[in-house]
Order: C-alpha cells, then structure tokens, then sequence
C-alpha cells in the first residue's frame, strides 16, 4: 500500500511515522506549510523548527520527504471563509475548513491523489460496516478530534488512516520517548493553525479595522460600556470586556447595530440553551438511521472530551424552512451561530476495548 504520510513536525504525526514503519510501510513524508509567514508583516509565524523536526524524521526512517506550500489555497479558502464569517456575526471554526479543504482537500489534488491512503496524527479511527466506512471515535476522549473531522467528505474518510487513534495520549509520548524522537515532550500546539504566534484579535484588526459600538446589558438595557467592533467578540466570551462588576459574558450580538449584549454571573441563564437549529445537515458516510420523527444522539457544539446527550428531529422554520433540529437533555453553554454540531450514533460499536461512537452527521447551528 501506498501511503502519504502528513507530518507537522509535533510527537503525533511523527509517531504515526514510527508506527508505520513498523508494520512494514515506507511512507512518503509530506510537511504542508500554511502560516501566514508569505503575508506582509507575518513574519512571526516561524516553520523552521516544524521543517527541522521533520526533516530529521524522514532521515531517521529512510523516508523521502517533501515540503508542500497551500499558502495560496489556505488564504483563499480558510483564512476568506474566516474573515467573511467573522463580519457577519458568525463564530468560524477554520480548523474544521481546514481539515477538509487543505489537510484533506487541496493536498490530496497536489500530491495525495497518487497514493492510495493518506496518514495523519488525528486523534480520530475508522470503522468499516456493511463495506461502508465511517469516522469513529478515538480511544483518549479528552483528544478525541472527531469533532474537527466533521467537514470530511466520504471519499476522505475512507482514504484516512489515523495510526493513533487507538492509543492514549500518554501512550503517545511513551512511544516517542522509547524511539528517541525530537519531537516526544514538545508542547501540543494551540490555537488557530495558520495565525502561528500571531493574537487573534490583531488579525482581525488588520483586515477588519475597529468600530465602536455599546455594550448593553440583556435584562436591563443599560449601557455599560464600549467595545472596538462586534467581531473581536464571541457568544459566552468573558475576558476582553473590561467592565466592573462581574463577571460578564456576552450572551447576544446586534449586526447591524454593532451592540454587544452582556449578562452577568458565573452561570448567567441567558449563556445557555437547549434548542439548536442545524443548516446544511448532512450523513458523513451513509444514513444510520433511515427516516424518523425523533432520534436519540449524542453531539458536540464545540471540542469537549463529553458528549452532550439529546433529540434529533426534523422541523419546519419560519426563515430556513425544514431543517434539522437538536434538543438537548441539558443545558449547553454558548451556543453560536456558525458552529458546527457533531452528532454522533448513541450505540457504542461492538468488538472494542474503548467506548467507540460513530460519526453520523454534521450541520452548522443557525
């Protein structure tokens, strides 16, 4: 089999090389380098130690590596689907976007298509029933990254091989150490991919600019405050409001207003809901379940190692039309537009020495 093998330079993706090797594949090496660095004024955005780490892999297992650049192709899907959702009230995820646009999209145009599976350091397995193969859940649940997978077409997941998915983070590093790898106590990266140390908000800045606008509060209509423009907010976000008398969240964003509204407490009822509206909800690999009124699922709203536990049902909306709507058994905090939900099949999957769930759907919240 031939393999591609996705490798960043951090202990996961150069243990999957390790474990490749010793079941007997030789994978090509590929480094894809997305930063900002290409972009005037991003030059803190440094990929020599990935390159470096990488470069030393590859030599190590006798395997060819090559640096791939989807700088362009990074700007003009996840870094324009991240600016254009942040103005309009949106909360992007361009980890998602990237994952299947770049990790699983425009690398397997440029070089994946030549291989027959393509090898990553996901935190995620696969599970075939009936000839169909689904995305499933991965043995460390505080890891698990199924919920940044949820984008994947079919034809992606079926290629993917994730080597680790059945290990545990700690198992991880045992094996990097053991190995004498570079990269075996280097820190998990954090953040957004391609911002490297660049803050968030600066980004945003530059190609957003700064507006002022009120900070009102939802109970009472009182202005509390200012902020520089909706866009450097998020629902539930409680740091960078610099208001006296907290703590404050903000818990609701006027558009075309630019206001921001904000409850206060540690657990303001207005932070939390139980009904999620989903657009453009789709199987990732088969239908599980056929038709149905009301199913019972498990989801994420955002990357949590717990699921949250409700009902799926389809319903008629007076601005979308039917779509496809979740109601939770709890309360869930910060529910905002643009998310993405992951729901996932409440049956655990037979023959598995962990809790394993499969991947059924995907819809962003609305």
């Amino acid at each position: 089999m031939n393999i591609a093998a996705l490798v960043s330079g951090g202990v996961d993706s150069s243990v999957v090389v390790h474990l490749l090797k010793e079941q007997g594949y030789n994978p090509d090496i590929f480094y894809i380098r997305i930063g900002m660095e290409d972009e005037e004024g991003y030059i803190d955005c440094p990929a020599e130690e990935d390159i470096e780490i990488t470069t030393y892999i590859a030599k190590k297992y006798g395997c060819r590596f090559e640096e791939v650049n989807l700088h362009k192709e990074y700007w003009d899907n996840v870094v324009r689907y991240t600016i254009e959702s942040v103005k309009q009230g949106l909360t992007p995820n361009p980890d998602v976007m990237c994952n299947k646009l770049i990790k699983f999209g425009a690398f397997d145009d440029r070089c994946g298509k030549d291989y027959d599976r393509i090898a990553t350091g996901h935190y995620a397995t696969t599970h075939v029933a009936d000839g169909t193969t689904f995305l499933s859940t991965a043995k460390d649940p505080l890891k698990d990254q199924t919920d940044f997978l949820t984008q994947l077409t079919y034809p992606q997941i079926a290629k993917t091989l994730f080597p680790i998915g059945h290990l545990m983070k700690s198992e991880v590093r045992d094996i990097a150490h053991n190995a004498k790898l570079p990269s075996a106590d280097r820190k998990d990266s954090q953040g957004i991919c391609f911002l490297g140390k660049i803050n968030y908000n600066d980004f945003l800045r530059r190609y957003l600019g700064e507006k002022e606008g009120k900070i009102v509060e939802l109970e009472t209509g009182k202005v509390l405050g200012s902020h520089k423009g909706y866009w450097f907010h998020t629902i539930g976000q409680r740091k960078g409001l610099f208001l006296s008398g907290g703590p404050w969240f903000v818990v609701k964003k006027d558009i075309e207003e630019n206001v921001l509204y904000v409850s206060q407490g540690y657990t303001p009822e207005a932070q939390y809901g139980k009904e999620i509206n989903l657009l453009g909800f789709h199987y990732l690999s088969a239908d599980l379940w056929g038709d149905f009124d009301s199913m019972e699922v498990l989801f994420k709203i955002r990357h949590t190692p717990d699921f949250a536990h409700g009902r799926l049902s389809q319903v008629d909306d007076p601005v979308y039309g039917r779509i496809y709507h979740l109601s939770s058994d709890t309360k869930i905090q910060g529910i905002a537009a643009g998310q993405y939900a992951t729901i996932y099949d409440c049956r655990s999957i037979e023959g598995t020495d962990y809790d394993t769930h499969l991947v059924a759907a995907t819809g962003m919240i609305v």
